[in-house]
């Protein structure tokens, strides 16, 4: 057996960052999801922020472990946040998410699907990468950002997966993986903090 077959997959969170109707985060996702799910090298948890109550308030400081979702993404190696911009920002419901948690996310690599109507997000992402920075993650170089994705969608309402949309879904998981993977390792030889 070669290094590569020994691995064991990553596991991959892939957090729905919006719960706005209509569901246009759950779709990208949904499209993420699928692309990274044929890869050997990752095992992907959808976690659709929609789906789980998380309120504003009881939030202790340094996270909630007792939180509906703070197992999932313990277990996780890495992350990739699904966000719209909403005036030049991200969502209330992704903050609360992130506020709810904090060692879940400590030493892990965090990768971006951002979309919106002008910037496709990249505003967004700018500002969560200073809220990762906080809680001691990495987040990637690498993203994918759609512009106007309402105009990119199917006859059915999926995502058209062209060209470039799929090469930079690729480049981010790959680059992900890395990251991943080089952190799991560390986190297992010598533990962060220590």
């Amino acid at each position: 057996m070669t290094t590569q077959e020994l691995r064991t997959p990553l596991t991959l969170a892939v957090l729905v960052g919006s719960v706005r109707q209509p569901r246009m985060g759950r779709l990208i996702a949904d499209w993420f999801t699928d692309r990274a799910a044929r890869r050997d090298d990752l095992r992907v948890d959808l976690v659709d922020l929609a789906e789980v109550p998380l309120p504003l308030a009881d939030t202790p400081p340094g996270g909630n472990p007792a939180s509906p979702i703070a197992e999932r993404l313990a277990a996780a190696d890495a992350f990739v946040v699904v966000t719209p911009e909403y005036n030049h920002s991200f969502p209330a419901a992704l903050k609360n998410a992130i506020d709810w948690h904090h060692r879940e996310w400590t030493a892990k690599p965090v990768a971006f699907v951002s979309y919106g109507a002008g910037s496709g997000g990249i505003r967004a992402v700018e500002q969560l990468r200073l809220v990762f920075a906080e809680l001691h993650a990495t987040t990637t170089r690498t993203g994918v950002v759609l512009t106007a994705p309402w105009e990119r969608l199917d006859w059915q309402g999926r995502l058209v997966d062209d060209g470039p949309l799929g090469r930079a879904a690729d480049a981010t998981l790959d680059e992900l993986a890395w990251w991943g993977e080089a952190l799991r390792t560390a986190r297992r030889d010598r533990p962060y903090g220590s």
